[in-house]
C-alpha cells in the first residue's frame, strides 16, 4: 500500500496554496471539479470544487487542497492540538528557522515552542490559514545510508 496524497479543506484556498509554497511544497496542477460523480462521491448535493494538487520537492507525497464553492459549511475550529482526529502534517525540514521564517510571512504563527529533542531533532508544529497545522523537524544528526 502506497499513501498518494492527502486532502485538506480550506476556505482560501490562495492563502493556503501560498503557506504550502513557502514550505517548498510546488503546485501540480488545478482542477474545478462538479456533476453528478462528484456527488456521489461526497454524499453531498450539487457540489462544485476548486482543488489545487501540492507535491513535496522529492515527489513522494502530496496534499490536495479542496476548496467547496457549494454546499459552503461556514466556520473553522483551532481545535487544541489533543483533541483526537488529524491534527498535523509532519514535513522533514533542514533549516527550521528559515522554513518558519518563510511560513510566518504567510500567516504562520507557533502553537508552542520550538524545542530540542535530545540529540536529535529541532521541533515545533506552525499554524497556518484556517487553522492548518504542520510539524517542522529538523534533523541534527544524519542517519548514514
Amino acid at each position: 500500500m502506497k499513501l498518494e496524497h492527502v486532502g485538506v479543506v480550506v476556505h482560501d484556498l490562495e492563502a493556503a496554496k501560498a503557506f504550502f509554497t513557502a514550505l517548498g511544497l510546488e503546485l501540480e496542477g488545478e482542477v474545478s471539479l462538479k456533476g453528478d460523480t462528484v456527488d456521489r462521491l461526497t454524499g453531498l448535493d450539487d457540489v462544485r470544487t476548486d482543488l489545487a494538487m501540492m507535491r513535496t520537492p522529492d515527489g513522494h507525497g502530496g496534499l490536495e487542497l479542496i476548496k467547496y464553492q457549494a454546499p459552503r459549511r461556514d466556520g473553522h475550529s483551532r481545535v487544541p492540538m489533543n483533541t483526537p482526529g488529524i491534527r498535523h502534517f509532519v514535513f522533514s525540514v533542514e533549516d527550521i528557522e528559515d522554513v518558519f521564517e518563510r511560513l510566518r510571512s504567510h500567516g504562520g504563527e507557533l502553537v508552542g515552542e520550538l524545542v530540542q529533542y535530545e540529540d536529535s531533532y529541532r521541533l515545533c508544529y506552525v499554524r497556518g490559514p484556517e487553522g492548518i497545522t504542520v510539524e517542522l523537524a529538523e534533523e541534527l544528526v544524519r542517519r548514514e545510508a
